[in-house]
């Protein structure tokens, strides 16, 4: 990411106050980070109500989760290990946000899969997106759970917890959390009026591959 630290501090504030204002989280929930360097992470602090979140909140931390740089007070999110666990999966991209879409994350609480057989524009844009398996909130074993989908997938549902999605900017992983969230609202409509009529298998294969081409 080829961008002045500040700027990518603003953007992160102003992606937070975003995913706030659409009730895709509420209160201090979720968090975002961005890969800066080779071994250096800038996170949301814990505990920080997102619509009063200021850049300077940011906090930069190693590899390791170790704080190199934050204001006093503050400490780094306490999902950073799942964080780092996907930029450690995916040198590829540069931004992870997590955060708490209610519609998309009900699904993970009925046990149904997300929907990408019913919207061609969401199967094109985001692919499948899974949903891995439990991990409590804050340990090593939600870092786990993501391990092995975030290699091929940008965006994933967390079990019982919410969404998580990476990209190559702040505003890429914003983009493909509300078209996440918009198709499980429009799915939970669907379903409200009767049976959802999925898109033909031929029709699907078709969208996956021009979604390979879309997310290049």
């Amino acid at each position: 990411m080829n961008k002045d630290i500040e700027q990518i501090r603003k953007e992160m504030a102003s992606i937070m106050h975003s995913v706030a204002e659409q009730g895709l989280i509420r209160s201090s929930d979720g968090n975002m980070s961005c890969r800066i360097g080779e071994d250096r992470f800038l996170m949301t602090p814990s505990g920080v109500y997102k619509l009063w979140m200021k850049p300077e909140d940011m906090i930069l931390i190693d590899a390791s989760g170790t704080v190199i740089e934050g204001l006093p007070g503050l400490r780094p999110t306490s999902e950073w290990c799942m964080h780092l666990k996907a930029f450690q999966q995916r040198p590829d991209i540069s931004c992870v946000l997590h955060a708490h879409p209610p519609y998309a994350t009900a699904l993970t609480l009925a046990g149904i899969p997300f929907p990408i057989d019913l919207i061609p524009e969401v199967l094109v844009a985001l692919g499948d997106v899974p949903t891995a398996d439990y991990g409590t909130p804050g340990t090593q074993s939600l870092a786990d759970s993501i391990q092995d989908l975030i290699l091929t997938h940008d965006s994933l549902l967390l079990s019982h917890h919410g969404s998580l999605c990476v990209g190559k900017s702040p505003v890429e992983t914003l983009i493909a959390l509300e078209r996440l969230e918009h198709a499980a609202r429009t799915y939970a409509i669907a379903r409200s009026l009767g049976n959802p009529i999925p898109l033909p298998p031929s029709e699907l294969a078709l969208l996956r591959e021009i979604g390979l081409n879309f997310r290049k």
